[in-house]
């Protein structure tokens, strides 16, 4: 079998299958990212000085005037503008409590397992990081909770429960101007076991047996629409799906809403729940999955020499950004600043990372611009990190791109333990970033046992480290070539 290479559900995986050699759709190995100033193209459509000149040397000459006239990255002042986290909430294997999930991830333990949910004897591939024990007592009603994808109900318990973390439960949320609230949570998959469910009634009985909630529950928007309805948010509503770059894109796209005034408040986030036959069957078709079904708890190993592909998981993560001038005016819990974000798109293959890796360092740079950040203040990457033969190294080298000096940087995989939780693994990895500032200490990277000699930045290897973030960056991609990066840091008044 030619052209074995890793596979991430982000723009990161390369099929472990035969080349295809049409329109620069290879699927063939893949060794890192070509810097970007060896590429020999010139810029197409733009005007320097009233002429573009293919020369190097002008081209140096050029970039060297702008870098000289470009000033000191300045934060955002306008307390209208900018963007504080006062409340999240989460669902995942380790539980609906935060605390709880971010001391297991302190603890370095896995959440992965074999499935049990259904029968996967027959599956290359056995094992997940599967929710057990999910209590949606309190949060959906009897009758709904029997009817809903697990898709939107994690959805619905993460967002209420970043809710009353915030303090805007149910009796709060009645005395505000509920239209000056929104919610944006996105799903890479929708609701997936809804979805299989109408089409196995539809072949097997016919449409007549097709079930009233079969289109409601799987369109990808029924997330913030099912949330806004149980709580009266009138706000800015709809859903993103980018793959696994979800939660990072709704992150984003809230934060500008809050930006431009349409809104004090966004519910945002990401959720997924794909851990049934046809998610799992899906991502093994595309040879995308580690097949390690021996040593479950050991698959996840971004960095590291042994990896074979990422792993399955699931849940939710929500945040309640907020405009400052809104919450010192109700008086909220400030636990972070959202300092800003970006999304990009590689433009070049559906899965395959582009070979330049600009867009990923682009997504990178762009964020920083829009936080008002410099990369010298960066200490902290909470990666992408899939454990997948080529998207990790494009990852690091990206990140190498932007960082000059890697010295003072932590970075680490969240998904070495809890999984990849596709469109909600941006929402899980926000709530382990805000987490690592406003505790100092950093989770481990686990199963860091032959970590790639190309990868030179600490990547806190099996053990927490304590370490006092400065500004956190947190990456997420997705299939398409989608990027995305959001920005967080500790909040200064």
């Amino acid at each position: 079998m030619a052209g074995v290479a890793g596979a991430a559900c982000s723009s990161n995986v390369l099929f472990r299958s035969r080349e295809v050699g049409n329109h620069g759709a290879s699927m063939a190995p893949y060794n890192g990212l070509r810097p970007v100033e060896n590429m020999q193209m010139a810029p197409t459509g733009s005007k320097l000085s009233g002429s573009v000149s293919t020369s190097a040397s002008k081209l140096r000459t050029v970039r060297a005037k702008v870098s000289q006239t470009v000033s000191a990255p300045k934060r955002e002042k306008d307390p209208k503008k900018r963007v504080v986290i006062t409340g999240m909430g989460l669902v995942s294997v380790f539980g609906s409590d935060i605390d709880t999930f971010y001391n297991k991830l302190l603890e370095g333990e896995s959440g992965i397992s074999l499935i049990d949910r259904f029968d996967a004897s027959s599956f290359s591939v056995r094992f997940a990081g599967q929710i057990r024990d999910f209590a949606s007592k309190g949060y959906i009603d009897g009758k709904n909770d029997r009817r809903l994808d697990d898709c939107w109900r994690y959805c619905l318990v993460a967002g209420k429960r970043a809710l009353v973390d915030a303090n805007l439960g149910s009796e709060v949320l009645e005395n505000m101007d509920r239209t000056r609230i929104g919610v944006l949570v996105g799903t890479g998959m929708g609701g997936l076991t809804a979805f299989s469910s109408g089409v196995e009634s539809l072949v097997q009985k016919g449409y007549k047996k097709i079930s009233p909630f079969f289109i409601p529950y799987s369109i990808t928007n029924m997330g913030s629409a099912l949330l806004a309805i149980d709580t009266g948010l009138m706000g800015p509503n709809y859903s993103i799906s980018t793959a696994c770059a979800t939660a990072n894109y709704c992150f984003y796209a809230a934060a500008n809403h809050i930006r431009r005034g349409e809104a004090d408040i966004m519910v945002a986030g990401g959720t997924e729940a794909a851990v049934m036959p046809t998610g799992v069957g899906g991502f093994i078709a595309c040879r995308a999955l580690s097949q390690r079904n021996e040593d479950p708890k050991k698959a996840s190993r971004p960095w590291d020499k042994d990896r074979d592909g990422f792993v399955m998981g699931e849940g939710s993560g929500v945040l309640i950004m907020e405009s400052l001038e809104h919450a010192m005016k109700r008086g909220a819990n400030i636990i972070a600043e959202y300092l800003g974000g970006a999304a990009t798109c590689d433009a070049h293959h559906m899965t395959n990372p582009r070979s330049d890796g600009l867009g990923v360092s682009t997504c990178i740079a762009k964020s920083l611009e829009d936080a008002g950040v410099s990369p010298e203040e960066v200490n902290y990457v909470n990666a992408h990190a899939t454990s997948t033969l080529a998207g990790d190294l494009a990852e690091v080298n990206a990140i190498k791109k932007v960082f000059k000096d890697t010295s003072e940087i932590k970075m680490n995989g969240t998904k070495s333990m809890i999984g990849h939780g596709l469109g909600a693994a941006g929402g899980l990895e926000a709530i382990a970033t805000i987490k690592a500032i406003n505790t100092g200490w950093l989770h481990p990277t686990i199963n860091q046992d032959n970590i790639e000699l190309d990868v030179t930045i600490d990547t806190v290897p099996n053990v927490k480290k304590q370490h006092e973030v400065n500004v956190a960056i947190s990456n997420s991609f997705g299939f398409g070539g989608h990027n995305s990066v959001v920005v967080f840091a500790p909040f200064t008044p």
